[in-house]
């Protein structure tokens, strides 16, 4: 059910779909589940924060989280 209340930023954050809630709360969540090995390493789909840089800070803890699993580099 939506509310009409809440809104979807533009794309800030690659990857991830940015959302403010009606109670101006920032979440994102990565469009792209992690694979089944990430998120046992504990990388999260979905996450929240107060502001945008403290989300963004979320968004690479995950991803980072996610390079220690695969190796891969970061983007």
């Amino acid at each position: 059910m939506h509310d009409g209340k809440s809104t979807t930023p533009g794309p800030v954050i690659s990857g991830w779909r940015v959302i403010l809630s009606d109670r101006g709360r920032l979440w994102a969540s990565r469009i792209v589940p992690f694979s089944d090995a990430e998120s046992n390493a504990g990388a999260n789909r979905t996450v929240d924060a107060d502001t945008l840089d403290e989300l963004w800070a979320e968004v690479e803890r995950q991803e980072s989280t996610a390079r220690q699993v695969t190796g891969r580099a970061a983007s």
